[in-house]
């Protein structure tokens, strides 16, 4: 069980520590700046993690199995990280830009995963995605 909630837990302590630091990011330094040096310190921490991963421990190999959705990734997270960061700046909140965000992309994403990657959501999940719908209009209409 605890293999199961693992990742989830990685992704949730990710998140809380990628925002209370975007948030605490001078707002005199340039965002591709701060965006930059963050992903040199991210590739050193995944160059390391990677030679203890899983047995291939090759880069090389990595590299010839990657295509386009891995540059798409890097330009996605590019545009995520400046995207917050601006955000923040500009006086959105730490408590409401996270809900925000992620309520209207999981909006778009439900289309996708629908037609194009044949998924299926069960009436209790159109419910759940309606809340969250609802949630989102309450958080931004502050």
């Amino acid at each position: 069980m605890l293999s199961f909630y693992f990742p989830f837990v990685i992704a949730v302590g990710g998140m809380l520590l990628y925002h209370l630091s975007q948030k605490s990011i001078p707002k005199e330094m340039n965002p591709f700046h701060a965006t930059a040096i963050a992903y040199l310190m991210g590739i050193v921490v995944c160059a390391v993690l990677g030679f203890t991963y899983s047995a291939d421990r090759s880069i090389v190999n990595s590299l010839k199995t990657s295509n386009w959705a891995v540059l798409g990734m890097g330009v996605g997270a590019a545009a995520i990280e400046v995207g917050f960061m601006v955000a923040y700046r500009i006086g959105w909140r730490i408590s409401l830009t996270a809900v925000a965000t992620n309520v209207a992309a999981t909006a778009v994403l439900i289309p996708i995963g629908l037609f194009v990657f044949r998924e299926h959501l069960s009436m209790r999940n159109i419910l759940g995605v309606v809340f969250c719908v609802l949630g989102l209009l309450l958080v931004i209409k502050d």
